[in-house]
């Protein structure tokens, strides 16, 4: 069994952490950041994130964007100044690709192996330990983390050199979200109509519209299930990336933008922390026209 540090406790991080115990390891946190109870009294709580790289074989990162992945890494009191040759660095955050290959090239050159290893599938992904995570990196440390990941995920997938991961990640948010604009423009459409949105959406499984995300979010639009979820202000952080990369490399992502700016007016109307299928707010808004009623409407019209 491995000692892993684990950065990064959070609503996934905690439970990515906790079936890392129940996989038998032993885990080294930062007592600077919140620790949960349960996880607090089975691990090691250290000063800071470089004490934690010190007592660590395996270092894993798990934090909101790009700074706070760069402050854990290099800040004066980070994991790289606790590495010594041979460890292993895995970022499982959600960043920037182009800065996920600088810092493994920083990583690198103290003699250690980088892996960006984000994850898609949520809160109870992470729970469930069903998350699928997405590898970037050598193979040969690929090869040495399968193991762990395989006590958080079920689709694990090498996808090539470091940065691969990230930019998998990104293009996955991409199609998520151009897929939710779809579902909901077609669900608005169909209500407009005069027809039943959730026996239309029902009619479009069975055919070549089918997909997890009308089946899933379309039910969510329809029921007006907005809870999170996977928070619209986490999905406009990855298009972000997404818009900022295609600037960078001078590519056009015209769909992207528009996917981005509903999730703004819905942010802009008090949803950022709105599950991201309730981008169809957005449409409603510009359409005055809702796609169905809200639960407590539906009741008071009965």
């Amino acid at each position: 069994m491995a000692t892993i540090g684990f950065i990064g406790l959070g609503i996934m991080g905690a439970h990515m952490a906790r079936n890392l115990l129940k996989g038998g390891h032993k885990l080294v946190v930062n007592g600077k950041f919140p620790v949960p109870d349960d996880i607090r009294s089975q691990t090691q709580v250290v000063d800071d994130s470089t004490a934690v790289a010190q007592a660590s074989e395996i270092v894993i990162t798990m934090v909101p964007d790009t700074p706070d992945v760069a402050a854990v890494l290099f800040a004066d009191d980070g994991v790289a100044n606790g590495l010594t040759k041979g460890k292993l660095v895995i970022d499982m955050s959600s960043i920037n690709p182009l800065d996920t290959q600088e810092f493994a090239k920083k990583i690198n050159a103290l003699g250690c192996d980088y892996l960006d290893a984000p994850v898609f599938g949520g809160e109870v992904g992470a729970r469930e330990a069903t998350l699928t995570i997405m590898v970037g990196g050598p193979e040969k440390s690929f090869n040495l983390a399968k193991p762990l990941f395989d006590l958080m995920g079920k689709n694990i997938s090498h996808i090539g050199d470091n940065g691969a991961g990230q930019t998998c990640k990104v293009a996955n948010q991409i199609i998520v979200a151009l897929n939710i604009e779809a579902v909901a423009e077609a669900l608005l459409f169909a209500a407009r109509s005069g027809a039943d949105p959730e026996r239309v959406r029902k009619a479009l499984m069975g055919g070549f519209a089918a997909s997890r995300i009308l089946e899933l979010h379309g039910e969510r639009m329809t029921k007006r299930t907005f809870n999170p979820g996977f928070r619209i202000e986490l999905h406009q952080k990855d298009l972000n990336l997404a818009l900022d990369g295609a600037r960078k490399m001078g590519l056009a992502l015209p769909h992207t933008a528009s996917a981005q700016q509903l999730f703004s007016v819905c942010a802009a109307n008090g949803g950022k922390a709105w599950d991201h299928s309730a981008m169809v707010r957005a449409l409603e808004i510009m359409s005055n026209f809702q796609v169905a009623d809200e639960p407590q409407q539906a009741k008071a019209a009965a």
